[in-house]
């Protein structure tokens, strides 16, 4: 699934909630590594400054991620090696549903800025869903 496919006409949005930016680590065994949502800017659209500690618990909330890599043993049998007989649930570039409290997170800088982006390394059988719309538009509710 290709940004331009999933969100036509808002790709440059799915960048900026997506940047490109390196997670400083792989995934072993049958686990998979995705980046968070990258949340709000302090200031809104429409100039209403975001306190600290709404952005902080938006981040927490976040159950919206992008595959960024698969580890080696993901989607296999663990005794044979051979895929599951349904097939890989998620490929790199697909967005998904996980765990709000799930897998290891972690905080990356984007270069040049002050700002950060989360990554997490959760369990194959761990995902949720694939997202087949607008990953923008998935909200959680508590």
């Amino acid at each position: 699934m290709t940004i331009d496919s999933t969100v036509e006409g808002n790709a440059s949005d799915v960048r900026e909630a997506f940047p490109v930016v390196d997670p400083g680590a792989k995934p072993l065994g049958a686990r998979i590594l995705v980046q968070l949502r990258r949340t709000k800017s302090k200031t809104t659209k429409g100039g209403i400054i975001l306190v600290e500690e709404t952005r902080e618990t938006e981040k927490a909330q976040n159950m919206v991620a992008k595959v960024i890599e698969i580890g080696p043993l993901a989607f296999r049998k663990r005794d044979t090696m051979e895929p599951w007989p349904e097939g890989s649930w998620a490929e790199v570039g697909d967005y998904l549903r996980v765990p709000k409290w799930g897998g290891d997170r972690w905080d990356v800088l984007i270069p040049g800025t002050d700002d950060q982006v989360q990554f997490m390394v959760l369990n194959d059988h761990e995902v949720i869903a694939k997202i087949t719309g607008n990953p923008l538009e998935v909200r959680a509710f508590v």
